[in-house]
């Protein structure tokens, strides 16, 4: 067997890193990496190859002999490889820990599991916020502009390298759930099941129009500096923390904040009448924008959200889904959230249909809660119990039994 484990503002606090400490996370990363040459470039949908790079990612688990029992986990927009590990720069624990782990769905005694940040990203893959082999500096904007099929292509050399022809199963989320769905109608070939959850095949204008404002409250921070904020040893922290309390707002639904916050006080009985955080759900906000800006990249955000506008599976393949899923053979899972109003039930049962029309094997779960578009990454039984019988039943199909398959 293969073992391999895993190892400033009034309003927005200035971030507690150091941003020599990101741009070593950046290029030197407390995770495995895989190199790729000049003779190996990423093809890009821009017309760039991209040579020499890099894909930075964890593993949990053991590769069994026959080397079938290896789960890909795509992350969402604003996570990362370290899905079920310490994180080098929060030390907070991994963002999936409720699916990952002993005795979760995802158990690292069965399978092989596999995360890698993306193309694109800031914590090890080759992105915005690396070193520019051309110049010696920080790409910033001259990185080339990337797409969802991109970071895929690049995962599958990931692949590739690990000696692994086909995974047995994809997993994600939102960001990470449009990755899944390139996978499966890509490399049809090389994916036994695919667990897609909280996401669909296109950006609605809606969701686009979140992420232009999100992009634009970092390009307006004076401390932007056109990209180049490395370079004047600035971080657009002001503008990168609005952005993320934007974004944090989609993935809540009303009943969610209502719950946790309703109209509360913040340490005090009455207002104060200034712009101070006077309710708790503003100083809440204020929070997930300051905790984002210690770990994240500004233009990665940029590049990751803009990837995300661009996917449309229809569009490439004539504006017609269902001809994306053509004789697919993959077994699929599609979960959605009655309350996740980013990516509505109506765009799962969209995916849904045109896999029916692609007579593929799928089962469809829509999972009543309040807990908005966030519920993927919460403890909900309900989808805990969906995701371990999808994968229990895909293994037993496949011929995985009793520890590492």
């Amino acid at each position: 067997m293969t073992n391999v484990q895993s190892i400033q503002s009034p309003s927005i606090p200035s971030p507690s890193i150091h941003s020599e400490d990101r741009a070593h996370e950046a290029d030197h990363p407390t995770s495995q990496v895989a190199t790729f040459g000049i003779d190996q470039p990423l093809k890009l949908d821009c017309g760039v190859d991209l040579a020499p790079f890099q894909i930075a990612y964890q593993t949990y688990g053991e590769l069994n002999a026959d080397r079938s029992n290896a789960i890909l986990i795509c992350h969402a927009l604003t996570g990362d490889q370290h899905v079920a590990n310490v994180h080098p720069v929060t030390g907070k624990s991994g963002w999936w820990e409720t699916l990952v782990g002993p005795g979760r769905p995802l158990d690292p005694s069965r399978y092989f599991i596999i995360c890698s940040n993306v193309i694109g990203g800031c914590m090890g893959s080759t992105g915005p916020a690396s070193i520019n082999p051309a110049t010696g500096k920080v790409w910033g904007l001259d990185f080339p502009v990337i797409t969802i099929p991109d970071m895929v292509r690049a995962q599958a050399m990931l692949i590739d390298r690990l000696g692994i022809e086909t995974l047995f199963a994809v997993v994600g989320g939102s960001m990470g759930g449009m990755q899944v769905l390139q996978w499966t109608a890509a490399y049809p070939e090389r994916v036994y099941s695919a667990l897609a959850i909280a996401c669909s095949t296109r950006h609605s204008a809606q969701n686009i129009a979140f992420h232009e404002l999100g992009r634009q409250a970092v390009m307006a921070d004076p401390d932007w500096h056109g990209g180049r904020y490395v370079d004047q040893a600035t971080h657009p922290h002001r503008g990168l923390a609005v952005a993320r309390m934007a974004g944090h707002i989609t993935y809540l639904s009303d009943a969610a904040l209502h719950r946790k916050f309703g109209r509360r006080m913040q340490d005090r009985e009455l207002p104060t009448f200034s712009f101070d955080a006077d309710f708790q759900v503003e100083s809440y906000l204020r929070y997930q924008g300051s905790s984002f800006v210690e770990r994240f990249d500004a233009n990665s955000y940029l590049y990751l959200t803009r990837a995300m506008d661009y996917f449309d599976i229809a569009g490439d393949h004539g504006g017609v889904l269902a001809k994306a899923f053509a004789g697919i053979q993959t077994r699929f899972c599609v979960v959605s959230f009655t309350s996740d109003w980013l990516f509505p039930t109506s765009e799962s049962r969209a995916l849904v249909h045109a896999l029916n029309a692609s007579s593929a094997r799928v089962s469809f779960a829509e999972i009543e809660t309040d807990r908005g578009h966030d519920a993927f990454l919460l403890d909900v039984p309900e989808f805990l119990d969906i995701s371990r019988a999808f994968l229990q039943s895909a293994g037993k199909a496949r011929g995985l039994t009793g520890k590492n398959g």
